[in-house]
């Protein structure tokens, strides 16, 4: 079986992800990753069942057959549940009682990727813990599976009511007696994985719908459409003035919103409006809204201003959910569109953040741009720095003296991120502030000290 053992690490912040056909996305990778995770998660002699979903990439049909095989050999029941949003697979695992679910789905990235995610029983994502304790035995050539007796091993199951069931879900969330009636929305569903489920709950709660993106050939995925590219959803917003755009990204975990004059609203903004409403309902303890260290120093300062305070992660959704676990928040999420309202959902739903958006408007009556308007963003000035290593930026005496002088400069009104790229020989200088020169200014004085120290 074709393994590279020398890979350091086989899972990444969000599951395992890679060009197909190229390691680790090989069909016997998948297969063993199978065998693997069964294995770490059958106990006695009950039944266990697994969800299994995927979006729409042509390269879904490898992974889910290969994981499939993989799992039933090891004793493992398989629920197949065919192209749906990642966060109808974390819901689903719950709603199922399964043992852990799985989601077949490279996200944003452009078909020729693809990646493998795992959920626990409970819908959050696997801990780093046990993602090692897997990949540990996908990357062991020496370890052999302990396979069931025959008569132990595994079904596989098509779930045909899995779209029907989600959509009920996401409909719960949305006050009874509310309706869309008399709201376009204009829906990109970038070609993925809510092509089908994202208009269908729209339009039953009473939304006229103008869909793009819901015509997936297997290779579309996330092409020049979706979250990525909400400049299509703002001209459809103009051209049909609609009252708001919903941009999804391949597997909907993520969205970016256009107001009604084709504005394009980030996560920080959609979180700012969110937190608000929450925040005047008294349904946000301890007044935390959790975000991560990319989000707009606006942010922070509009939390505090309304009562509120902002704590700030790693970047990526898991950490974000992670901390809100261990703060009990109610409210969480990404500069990029990842919002998580963990009353309904345990990760991610970009679905879900557009029907909350929607209910805001609707309760208070008031267009988007009215209520976006409230976060003003701070400018920003980002500065990348060539270098040739990394050494910890405490350990440079030019660049902490730079910095400390940045932020004493800028008071509680702004903030200095230093942060090394993780896939390039860069260092990233940010300087948030709310004065454009000023930021501009300060960064470049930090990158200058760090291109002394870096010869």
């Amino acid at each position: 079986m074709r393994i590279e053992t020398n890979m350091k690490k086989l899972f990444g912040t969000d599951g395992i992800r890679g060009r197909v056909n190229v390691f680790p996305m090989l069909p016997d990778t998948a297969l063993r990753l199978g065998l693997a995770a069964g294995s770490r998660f059958r106990t006695g002699d009950r039944r266990h069942r697994v969800v299994v979903g995927k979006d729409t990439r042509l390269s879904g049909y490898i992974y889910e057959n290969a994981l499939t095989s993989g799992l039933c050999a090891a004793g493992m029941d398989v629920f197949l549940v065919g192209p749906l949003p990642t966060p109808a697979i974390a819901f689903l695992t719950r709603n199922m009682r399964a043992d852990f679910g799985i989601v077949i789905s490279a996200s944003h990235n452009p078909f020729d990727d693809n990646g493998i995610k795992f959920f626990d029983a409970r819908g959050f994502k696997l801990q780093d813990g046990v993602e090692e304790a897997v990949a540990a035995l996908v990357l062991d050539p020496a370890w052999e599976c302990d396979y069931p007796e025959p008569d132990k091993v595994g079904r596989a199951f098509k779930v045909d009511d899995a779209p029907g069931r989600y959509i009920v879900h996401i409909k719960n969330s949305f006050p009874a007696g509310l309706t869309l009636d008399g709201l376009r929305v204009v829906l990109d569903c970038a070609n993925g994985a809510n092509y089908k489920v994202a208009p269908m709950a729209l339009k039953e709660l009473g939304a006229e719908v103008v869909s793009i993106g819901v015509e997936p050939d297997g290779l579309n995925i996330n092409r020049q459409c979706g979250s990525l590219y909400p400049e299509r959803a703002a001209a459809k917003v103009r051209e049909t003035r609609a009252d708001i755009g919903l941009a999804l990204d391949g597997d909907a975990d993520r969205l970016t919103v256009v107001d009604e004059n084709g504005a394009i609203l980030d996560g920080d903004r959609l979180m700012a409006v969110c937190a608000l409403d929450l925040l005047e309902k008294g349904k946000l303890p301890g007044n935390l809204l959790v975000s991560t260290v990319m989000s707009n120093m606006a942010l922070e300062v509009f939390m505090r201003e309304h009562g509120g305070r902002l704590l700030r992660t790693r970047v990526g959704d898991r950490y974000v959910v992670e901390a809100m676990r261990e703060h009990g928040a109610a409210l969480g999420g990404e500069q990029s569109g990842h919002l998580v309202f963990m009353e309904y959902g345990t990760t991610g739903d970009g679905l879900l953040a557009g029907l909350q958006i929607l209910r805001i408007m609707r309760e208070k009556k008031k267009r988007l741009s009215e209520l976006a308007g409230l976060l003003r963003l701070f400018p920003q000035a980002l500065v990348n720095v060539r270098v040739k290593s990394k050494p910890p930026f405490e350990d440079m005496p030019e660049t902490t003296a730079a910095k400390s002088a940045a932020e004493a400069e800028l008071g509680d009104r702004g903030r200095v991120l230093l942060r090394y790229s993780g896939t390039e020989d860069m260092a990233r200088v940010m300087v948030e502030g709310e004065d454009a020169a000023q930021v501009r200014r300060l960064a470049e004085g930090i990158a200058d000290a760090i291109r002394k120290t870096s010869g």
